[in-house]
């Protein structure tokens, strides 16, 4: 059996000093052969730099991916493509710095194809995940043995339409973005596993990450504070995929949360 341990959006200082502390304890505990750690937001909340991807990395994770927020942080155009396992979205525009996708060796001589990808649904302007995905897919063939999608987005509904287009060719199909765990998790017809939101690792006294004095006014008053993040009862949400090596089939989907 394969396990690929699905971790959800890293949020600022406080996720990242849960990861240092707790990632390959989980990594250990869930028996994972392959980790990824969506690092989009690891940067005060928005954003990735050199100083926190070398953190996740030396802390457990193999592949890191995007979203919306990628580019936030400038420096991260400077060494994305230092690292082939530092991924942004694959629909971002055209001559975007880095890639979309990475393939990864596993045990016994199986890769996995990881793939980054941003939904249209209430979110920034990208191209249309479902083309870029397929021609991916058409690119790749016979290059991977397995393929893993982060579906970073808004919404569900979003999210469900591209893991029925894709039951079958992509195995593991996980969402990220709103930063709250759903509990949706199934297996898929065609041998697949999915579910819309493997949620976030930050504090679970907080607004999605971002402190209560913060975010609240944003609400109650029409103003826009600075975000600032949580550090109380910080948590680690994700998901573990059960692989056959045999089938290839997906043939579990755990949600995790981690204290």
């Amino acid at each position: 059996m394969i396990k690929i341990l699905a971790v959800g959006d890293v949020f600022g200082a406080p996720g990242c000093e849960f990861i240092r502390k707790n990632l390959r304890r989980i990594k250990n505990a869930e028996n994972a052969d392959l980790v990824i750690v969506n690092a989009e937001n690891s940067c005060n909340g928005s954003g990735l730099d050199r100083e926190q991807a070398d953190l996740l990395f030396a802390s457990g994770a193999d592949v890191l991916t995007g979203g919306n927020h990628s580019f936030r942080r400038y420096a991260l155009m400077d060494f994305i493509e230092d690292n082939p396992y530092i991924l942004r979205p694959l629909n971002f525009p055209a001559g975007s710095p880095g890639e979309g996708y990475c393939i990864v060796p596993l045990k016994n001589g199986l890769k996995a194809m990881v793939i980054s990808v941003c939904g249209q649904v209430f979110m920034d302007p990208v191209d249309s995940p479902f083309t870029a995905v397929n021609r991916l897919l058409e690119q790749q063939k016979g290059k991977y043995d397995i393929a893993v999608c982060d579906f970073h987005g808004e919404a569900t509904s979003e999210k469900l339409a591209f893991a029925k287009v894709f039951d079958g060719r992509i195995k593991v199909i996980f969402g990220t973005h709103t930063h709250v765990q759903t509990a949706d998790e199934r297996l898929t017809p065609n041998g697949g596993g999915y579910i819309s939101d493997i949620g976030m690792v930050g504090s679970e006294e907080s607004i999605i990450g971002v402190s209560y004095e913060t975010a609240v006014p944003r609400f109650t008053q029409n103003i826009r504070m600075k975000g600032i993040a949580a550090k109380e009862n910080v948590t680690l949400r994700g998901a573990v995929f059960t692989i056959d090596e045999k089938t290839l089939y997906c043939t579990d989907v755990k949600r995790i949360l981690y204290k």
